[in-house]
């Protein structure tokens, strides 16, 4: 694998980590909604300071990174593998996320990996999901809601919130 310099280091591929990660069997995050995870984060090898001034690396992790140390594959795949199971539990856990279908729970994972656990627990969009097959439809519309950061609506937002009412979607 060749690596690439960009301005915040070294990058890696998306779709390495992702084949480790689903060799693994440990994710319920089916391959689109890893692709899409993965793809809105990026994945670099060396820290670099994301648009909310936390020092991140690999694909959108923040835990234990330290400035200067360049990780490898397989320790991406595993803080990201860490991240997304702890991001699936949110699922599992407040939005009765055994009773998604693999594309609407791929979708939420990722908007809670995104956006965090703390603030999805007790969002209108959990609890649509909560509600049952009926609301799921209205759940999904939710995804658009989330397109803010410090009250400035960011392009990027925009555009992965699309992508993920989509995958949603396609899951009702």
């Amino acid at each position: 694998m060749s690596k690439v310099k960009i301005a915040g280091g070294a990058v890696c591929s998306v779709a390495a980590i992702i084949a480790i990660i689903l060799s693994n069997g440990q994710v319920r995050t089916n391959e689109r909604g890893l692709e899409l995870i993965g793809n809105a984060e990026a994945c670099r090898r060396d820290p670099y300071v994301c648009p909310a001034g936390v020092l991140t690396d690999g694909i959108g992790n923040t835990h234990g990174v330290k400035a200067g140390t360049r990780k490898t594959d397989a320790q991406i795949a595993a803080d990201w593998e860490r991240n997304i199971l702890q991001a699936e539990k949110c699922v599992n856990t407040y939005a009765a996320g055994a009773r998604l279908s693999d594309n609407t729970f791929s979708a939420v994972t990722s908007l809670t990996f995104n956006v965090g656990c703390g603030a999805m627990q007790k969002s209108t969009l959990y609890a649509l999901l909560r509600e049952g097959p009926s609301a799921w439809t209205s759940a999904c519309n939710q995804f658009t809601r989330w397109v803010y950061a410090d009250g400035v609506q960011l392009p990027g937002l925009v555009t992965r919130r699309s992508k993920e009412k989509a995958l949603c979607l396609d899951g009702v």
